[in-house]
């Protein structure tokens, strides 16, 4: 394996406040990692920060050789777009748009036709059981149910990098293993480097590859 994604002496501040403080990291290709850590110990920050959400207040973030830290509003749009699939707690879903819709409005910002990748979305919502729910809007649907959709819509387009943030945060345990599994089955699937943020060690554990933060520093 390679690496492809590598943070060198990252720190993000917001005013007084030291969200981050010097980390350094590398992640391979194709690998599962999970980054542990409590409620504003910064791990949620180091997601944004590699999914191109925000911008370090200093230090590198290398991907495929660029440095994300130098890049300007319209590449980084473009970088999320093309290379990066999200899994949030909360799903943000559009309640003014069907569950197919919100799923396929990723491909239709970046310029895909739909044709390109409704095939596909029909085959990883048959492959998750959520068919049905396409059609329907996310109010109609069980929090289960909108968490499969959101994982489809982060899949859409096959991102090299999928990241989660607390995907289980409001599933119950039996569900938040299932939700695990899935997302990692279909990360290997399509070749996507998975990282999960989780407070949670029953999630953590799960995982071959683990970080742990506390108080804004990467520690052992």
């Amino acid at each position: 394996m390679s690496s492809f994604i590598e943070l060198t002496d990252i720190k993000k501040s917001y005013g007084r406040f030291d969200a981050l403080k010097n980390v350094s990291m590398k992640l391979e290709q194709d690998a599962h990692y999970v980054i542990q850590g409590a409620s504003g110990s910064g791990k949620s920050t180091l997601l944004y920060l590699m999914g191109g959400l925000d911008q370090p207040s200093s230090g590198k973030i290398l991907f495929s050789g660029e440095d994300l830290a130098l890049f300007g509003d319209e590449k980084l749009a473009h970088y999320r777009n093309t290379n990066v699939g999200f899994v949030f707690q909360f799903h943000f879903l559009l309640p003014s748009m069907n569950c197919l819709e919100n799923i396929l409005l990723p491909s239709r910002i970046g310029g895909f036709t739909n044709k390109q990748v409704k095939e596909e979305v029909l085959t990883i919502a048959d492959h998750l059981g959520v068919t049905h729910c396409l059609k329907k809007f996310p109010y109609e649907l069980s929090g289960g149910e909108q968490q499969r959709i959101n994982i489809i819509r982060a899949l859409s387009l096959k991102p090299k990098l999928l990241l989660c943030d607390e995907p289980t945060g409001n599933l119950d345990s039996t569900n938040s293993d299932k939700v695990i599994s899935l997302i990692k089955e279909l990360a290997e699937k399509y070749g996507s480097t998975l990282v999960v943020v989780t407070h949670n060690d029953s999630v953590a554990c799960q995982f071959p590859f683990k970080f742990f933060l506390k108080d804004g520093i990467l520690r052992d």
